[in-house]
């Protein structure tokens, strides 16, 4: 496994903090983190693949393919700004290009998996297919997350994409009966394994702290020692 595409059953869910524990656990390795788009930051600010990069270490190459300043879905926020949208077909070559030089690329997308890219419908799946790399799904622990997660789930197996598993964002320090009952459930509803739980707050932990704990956050598919969920 080169490269990995890193989607979510939504936003704000953990994608970014997930895929910083996956690049701090392959602190071995020669790891590359790119984001095909990037919005709601003004040039200049620091976005997503520079919180993997502050968080996960020196290792990793950040790269972003472009920016539209308005928080929305890609193709909204190119179109709205007056820029070309990210194509499925850049983000393979991109991916591609990095996975010559590394030894894993960690390919994070906007949003969900179907968010469009662009107006003719293209998606991080269609860049997916493309690469002919698994998807690992981040989820919420929460009630809810068992739908969404199963409706990704059937999305990938319809696209004739592989899921390599289900990582757990944000978990609460005291969960609740929902959450507790979605670890077991969650790899049903998602037709793979749990590879892993991320506790909530990991993304305020010192990059020293987060470095040294993540390896226990995730299962051994990832770079980790968790028990396989």
């Amino acid at each position: 496994m080169s490269v990995l595409v890193v989607t979510g059953t939504g936003t704000e869910i953990g994608k970014t903090i997930v895929t910083a524990a996956v690049a701090a656990a392959a602190a071995h390795r020669r790891v590359a983190v790119l984001k095909p788009a990037q919005t709601g930051l003004a040039p200049g600010e620091p976005g997503d693949v520079a919180e993997v990069a502050r968080l996960a270490g020196a290792h990793v190459t950040a790269v972003e393919l472009a920016r539209f300043p308005e928080p929305l879905a890609p193709a909204t926020a190119a179109r709205r700004a007056g820029m070309d949208p990210v194509r499925p077909y850049e983000v393979a070559e991109a991916a591609g290009k990095l996975a010559a030089e590394h030894d894993l690329v960690l390919v994070e997308g906007a949003g969900g998996l179907l968010v469009r890219f662009d107006d003719e419908g293209a998606t991080l799946a269609d860049a997916a297919r493309l690469l002919a790399a698994p998807v690992l799904v981040v989820a919420p622990a929460g009630l809810g997350t068992l739908n969404s997660t199963a409706l990704t789930a059937e999305a990938l197996r319809a696209r004739e994409l592989d899921c390599l598993g289900v990582v757990i964002g944000s978990m609460p320090a005291a969960p609740g009966l929902a959450e507790r009952c979605n670890v077991a459930d969650l790899p049903v509803a998602a037709g793979a394994p749990l590879l892993g739980v991320v506790p909530e707050g990991a993304g305020s932990l010192a990059p020293a702290d987060f470095r040294a704990r993540a390896a226990g956050w995730l299962a051994a598919p990832l770079g980790g020692d968790r028990p396989l969920g």
